[in-house]
């Protein structure tokens, strides 16, 4: 199990910004970490990921808005979001994808964050 703790959601008027953080805790060889959201009734989708080298990759919906970024030294992830819509309304989730000392990763997953914007 990978402790992973969220913070920064909440509620905020459309077109305005929120910045999430994740903190993971004790873990030593992080490979990708990133951030997925789940809507009621929709499927989980991927936001933003970031891999140990930098390299990002986002959702078409997040493009030009949103912002992940990652502070190897702290274990830490964040998601910087602009320009928010009410279709942004998810409760957001961090994930890490820890390598395993014989090969291959174990993804652990933070306890989500409510994310809600007003119109």
């Amino acid at each position: 199990q990978v402790p992973l703790v969220e913070s920064g959601g909440g509620l905020v008027q459309a077109g305005g910004s929120l910045r999430l953080s994740c903190t993971a805790s004790g873990i030593f060889s992080i490979a990708a970490m990133g951030w997925y959201r789940q809507a009621p009734g929709k499927q989980r989708e991927l936001v933003a990921a970031i891999t140990n080298g930098g390299s990002t990759n986002y959702a078409d919906s997040a493009k030009g808005r949103f912002t992940v970024s990652r502070d190897n030294a702290k274990n830490a992830l964040y998601l910087q979001m602009n320009s928010l819509k009410p279709e942004d309304t998810a409760v957001y989730l961090c994930y890490v994808d820890q390598r395993l000392p014989l090969g291959g990763t174990m993804r652990g997953w933070g306890q989500g964050t409510q994310v809600t914007v007003s119109s």
